[in-house]
């Protein structure tokens, strides 16, 4: 979709079916060329967006939510994909099974229909006239905001769709919104841009680019904000452009004090969530658990407690094990984690309870169960590692050492009421989302910035002056 015109190219990709194989659809590709030449017309894009205020797109949101989960939307030539199709296809290109698929649904709808609540948060209770308009009050002061871009480019991965809700403010916020999907899962970005089209959301506002990494570096580099997905290799080539915000590996954590530690069995329903809600998938996924005691009894309790999360049919309700669409990248991950383990002082505590491999085969699908692993020191490789699947690294390190060791990490659940380790943590700048008490990792407030603030990323305060009237 070039700003809301459908387009078909002659160069088309097959999307198959991750388990038999089999073709599901082709899905047009997007060149280099033509992405670089749509970016010279976001200007137009924005001014159609601008002529609705952001409380009428708010409105369009929710609208678009409910047709998002509820409703049929169109898909291409005339044909109308349901919920439960979108279910179905989503599954089979990625491997998540039809649970995982609804519950990521209801994130995105939550973010549609909720959207007054999140740009409240984002904008810190800001007026949005003030957006509509240009200049308004806050606190009786007078403010005013200035779009830092035409458009934002947004990169998108193959591993869970929830990671849609991101971008979603930006269509709220008056900025056009082009989008690559990842390889095996166009379904997501696809349906919502329908549905806030039916919704009455301006389509010119919306780009649907599926293309190779030229394109991607394309919409990346001439864009005037972008954002990617990625892994780390992925995402270092981006790490300083200041055009571009990156979102890589979390590397999670969770951290129980000492004045909780001896409690921790009341916890383990914590750590499982942590590390296991949505198969492991999500960068808010704990990779690692930190305690200053007992690290040994925690590992084998929750290895005992991951090993039941084993591999079930797409369409079982208890399904909570997501496969992967290559065999390949499967090995990749278990040959990696194997390479690990013959370091000294690094056990997987989770082979003890396995019946077979990590690596398993079920129902023509490839999988990676549930692993935890004990390690002896930080300094080992697997003790802040993230894999794309319920994977877990306990380690025991002193207390009054754990925020010089933890680095960089997305979201961490701290229980504890210690006064000293609660300071320690809410002064260091390495933690993007902070839960003070029994909150897994996995748990979102979508008021609170998932990372870095969308409004402060696409819209910049500039001082303003007028002669009072």
């Amino acid at each position: 979709m070039r700003l809301g015109e459908t387009y078909k190219s002659l160069d088309v990709d097959e999307l198959r079916h991750c388990r038999t194989g089999a073709a599901l659809a082709s899905i047009s590709q997007a060149n280099a060329g033509l992405a670089r030449r749509d970016l010279l017309r976001t200007r137009d894009a924005r001014e159609a967006l601008r002529r609705h205020t952001c409380a009428e797109r708010i409105a369009i949101c929710a609208e678009a939510g409910e047709l998002f989960m509820h409703g049929d939307v169109p898909l291409d030539d005339g044909h109308m994909q349901s919920p439960q199709a979108y279910v179905e296809m989503l599954s089979a290109t990625t491997g998540l099974p039809h649970t995982l698929c609804r519950r990521n649904m209801q994130k995105i709808f939550t973010v549609l229909s909720g959207m007054d609540a999140i740009l409240a948060g984002l904008t810190r209770g800001l007026d949005l006239q003030v957006i509509d308009e240009g200049i308004g009050e806050q606190a009786g002061v007078p403010v005013s905001f200035m779009a830092e871009a035409d458009h934002l480019a947004v990169v998108l991965p193959n591993n869970s769709p929830g990671v849609n809700s991101i971008w979603l403010p930006a269509v709220a916020l008056k900025i056009p919104v082009l989008i690559k999907p990842g390889g095996e899962e166009p379904w997501t970005p696809w349906r919502i841009i329908q549905s806030l089209i039916v919704a009455g959301f301006p389509r010119e506002g919306l780009g649907f680019y599926p293309t190779d990494h030229e394109g991607a570096n394309t919409l990346l580099r001439a864009a005037g904000k972008a954002m990617i997905f990625g892994d780390d290799q992925t995402v270092q080539r981006y790490a300083n452009d200041p055009c571009v915000q990156v979102h890589g590996p979390g590397r999670s954590k969770v951290i129980i004090g000492a004045d909780e530690i001896e409690r921790w069995r009341d916890y383990i329903d914590v750590l499982v969530a942590s590390v296991a809600d949505n198969s492991g998938r999500s960068c808010i996924n704990a990779s690692t658990i930190i305690v200053p005691s007992h690290a040994d009894e925690i590992a084998d309790a929750l290895a005992r407690r991951l090993a039941n999360i084993t591999p079930r049919p797409a369409n079982d309700d208890e399904a909570a094990l997501a496969g992967f669409n290559s065999p390949q990248m499967a090995a990749y991950i278990d040959e990696a984690i194997d390479e690990a383990l013959r370091e000294d002082g690094v056990v997987d505590v989770s082979a003890k309870y396995r019946a077979g491999p990590r690596r398993a085969e079920y129902d023509g699908g490839y999988y990676l169960l549930p692993t935890v692993v004990r390690c002896e020191s930080f300094d080992q490789p697997l003790a802040n590692t993230e894999f794309m699947f319920p994977f877990v690294a306990v380690v025991q390190v002193d207390q009054e050492l754990i925020v010089d060791t933890i680095g960089p990490s997305l979201a961490v659940t701290v229980i504890s009421d210690d006064a000293l380790l609660l300071e320690a943590l809410m002064l260091y700048p390495g933690v993007d989302r902070l839960n003070i008490g029994a909150i897994p990792t996995s748990h979102v407030e979508w008021n609170q910035p998932h990372e870095g603030n969308l409004f402060d990323w696409l819209y910049k305060r500039r001082a303003i002056q007028r002669v009072p009237a």
